[in-house]
C-alpha cells in the first residue's frame, strides 16, 4: 500500500500547493488558516496551514476516509526579507522546486533544484513510515528561505 500511497501522494502535492499557491485554498475548516485539498479514489489529501512570510502546517493523507499519513511542517523567508515583491519571487521558485516532488523524494521536492539564481535543496533521514528532514533555498548563494518537516504512517 506504501508504493500507491505514494504515488499519489507526489499526484496530491503538484496539483495543490506547488501549481495553485494560495489560490488552492477551499473554505477552511480553522479559522485564519488555508486548506488545500485534493482527492483520486481511496484517497485523500488535505494541507492546512498559517501564515505566509512564516508559517507552520499540517499535510494528512487519507486512504478509505481514515488519516494515514501526515507530516508537519514550518519555515519562512529569512526575517531581513520584507519586500513583498521579494517573497512572492522565493515562494514562486519554491512552487517550481515543489512541482519536482517524485515518489522517491516525496516529502518536499527534489535532493537539489536550480533555476536562474535560485538554489533549492532538502535533505532528510528515515523513510515514509517516519521521518524528519529540512529543506533550504539560496538565491545567489545567500540563504533566503529555511524549513524543518516531520512525520510519518499513523498507527
Amino acid at each position: 500500500m506504501f508504493g500507491a500511497a505514494q504515488e499519489f501522494l507526489a499526484e496530491a502535492k503538484r496539483h495543490a500547493y506547488a501549481s495553485q499557491g494560495d489560490d488552492a485554498s477551499v473554505l477552511p475548516l480553522l479559522s485564519g488558516s488555508r486548506q488545500l485539498e485534493y482527492g483520486n479514489g481511496l484517497f485523500f489529501y488535505r494541507d492546512v496551514y498559517f501564515g505566509v512570510a512564516y508559517f507552520v502546517g499540517q499535510e494528512t493523507l487519507y486512504w478509505l476516509e481514515q488519516p494515514h499519513w501526515s507530516m508537519s511542517y514550518a519555515g519562512g523567508v529569512d526575517k531581513a526579507i520584507t519586500l513583498v515583491a521579494q517573497i512572492h519571487s522565493i515562494y514562486a521558485f519554491l512552487r517550481t522546486a515543489l512541482r519536482q516532488v517524485s515518489p522517491d523524494h516525496i516529502f518536499r521536492g527534489p535532493l537539489t533544484f536550480s533555476r536562474d539564481d535560485f538554489e533549492y535543496s532538502t535533505s532528510y533521514e528515515g523513510e515514509f513510515d517516519a521521518f524528519q528532514g529540512a529543506e533550504v533555498i539560496r538565491h545567489r548563494g545567500q540563504i533566503v528561505y529555511t524549513l524543518h518537516y516531520n512525520g510519518g504512517v499513523l498507527r
